[in-house]
């Protein structure tokens, strides 16, 4: 989405324009902007964040594990959100050497078997170095704290998506 919205566009939408507009800020998910709509107006992009982050929390482990299982492998050369594609891009993760890629693989297999969904990172103002050592530090905590982690960095993905679609 490259065409900025103003938080009165947002407001002004019906469900289905809403859902449309900001279904993407979430991978894949676009029930969280749906469930959203229902709590316009909104007076700044961070309270659309907050509301956003609410419908996450609220919603059950299920919904919560398919919008993690959602999210791409960090380096992976799969078919991804053009967002997506765009942040690992800028961590320059879609120029890795083979042997590069092939730790990012390992890593990533290594950590989705523990945790039962792909290594999610908020990658902005992060490179290929520091995202590896997330990776290796994360896989040492607990089923439960990594879960909270990972909702956590998707909660930081979709406020950087927000604030670079709406203009307040």
């Amino acid at each position: 989405m490259n065409k900025k919205l103003s938080l009165e566009m947002i407001n002004q939408m019906d469900r289905k324009s809403f859902t449309e507009a900001l279904g993407w800020i979430f991978e894949h998910s676009p029930w969280i902007a749906e469930r959203a709509w229902a709590k316009r107006p909104f007076f700044r992009v961070s309270c659309l964040h907050h509301v956003m982050k609410s419908v996450v929390n609220e919603a059950t482990m299920e919904k919560k594990l398919a919008l993690l299982r959602a999210h791409p492998d960090l380096a992976s050369r799969v078919q991804m959100a053009n967002a997506s594609i765009k942040e690992q891009s800028d961590a320059s993760l879609d120029q890795l050497t083979e042997e590069e890629y092939e730790d990012f693989l390992t890593l990533n297999k290594a950590y989705t078997e523990k945790f039962g969904f792909p290594f999610i990172m908020a990658v902005r103002g992060q490179n290929k170095d520091s995202i590896r050592e997330s990776i290796q530090e994360r896989l040492q905590l607990s089923p439960e704290t990594e879960l909270l982690e990972a909702l956590c960095q998707i909660y930081k993905i979709a406020c950087f998506r927000l604030y670079d679609l709406i203009n307040e």
